[in-house]
């Protein structure tokens, strides 16, 4: 089913996958929305109907993750959740603030399956919902004894984006790539810092990473690399969590979507 062309949401999403710029208006226009929530099947279901009276608890499925996790989805639409799914899908509609205030502590995962998605961490929707639609874009972590500020980049380098993307294309061991911008001192100009997912052989990707990074970052900023591993603290957990990976090898879209198989 093709989706919505008139879905001010859908296409805000698109373009926002596109570019940071649009994030800002994407995350504003999200906290006024109705979505659409898959429920689980009972007595008061009705397959492809939403129930949003209030007159029963509503029981949200959760889907698998690429990485072995969970997410609850939700979608812009009726048509984008009928695209997700294998057959009729009872679901419910809700508010966004009310589905964020009901499922606090929980991973979300907008539009999964689809071209274009979103994942929510539980302290992102907090940022939200607690800044009125400005999402969460720093952090301090503590790396070691080193205690370092991160950020996503208000504006990403082109040109060293466009030439790491096809350095990647030649790199397989390389799953997804990230880029955010580092200061190890609140008075210290920041540095970026390039974060590779990789399956294997990183350090010829991070040799090759290093140089044409080296040779296009905007005036000649310091750029370092680290390696991103799924279940550590710190700098890989606010790589994956928080930031899109400008990279990855199978999706590409803002952010990665869910296992194609049924919902679990």
């Amino acid at each position: 089913m093709t989706l919505s062309q008139d879905n001010a949401l859908e296409q805000a999403l698109e373009r926002a996958a596109g570019d940071p710029a649009y994030r800002p208006a994407f995350f504003k226009l999200l906290l006024t929305a109705t979505v659409y929530v898959p429920g689980e099947a009972g007595d008061d279901w009705i397959a492809g109907a939403a129930r949003d009276d209030g007159a029963s608890p509503v029981t949200l499925q959760h889907w698998e993750k690429q990485d072995g996790g969970s997410a609850i989805p939700f979608f812009t639409s009726v048509a984008a959740l009928e695209s997700a799914v294998a057959g009729p899908q009872p679901f419910v509609a809700l508010p966004v603030r009310t589905l964020f205030a009901m499922t606090a502590g929980a991973e979300l995962f907008l539009n999964p399956k689809l071209p274009y998605g979103k994942s929510f961490a539980p302290d992102e929707v907090a940022a939200l919902l607690s800044n009125d639609g400005d999402a969460l874009t720093e952090r301090q972590v503590l790396e070691g004894e080193m205690r370092m500020t991160l950020s996503e980049p208000a504006e990403m380098p082109q040109q060293m984006v466009a030439s790491l993307t096809a350095l990647f294309a030649q790199y397989k061991q390389v799953r997804r790539a990230y880029l955010m911008q580092v200061r190890d001192d609140a008075e210290q100009e920041p540095h970026w810092l390039i974060g590779l997912e990789c399956d294997s052989a990183a350090e010829e990707a991070i040799q090759a990473t290093g140089q044409v990074a080296t040779d296009t970052a905007p005036d000649e900023q310091p750029v370092d690399i680290c390696l991103v591993e799924e279940g550590e603290a710190g700098i890989s957990h606010y790589f994956i969590h928080h930031l899109t990976p400008f990279y990855e090898r199978r999706w590409g879209s803002w952010l990665r979507s869910v296992k194609d198989g049924a919902p679990s």
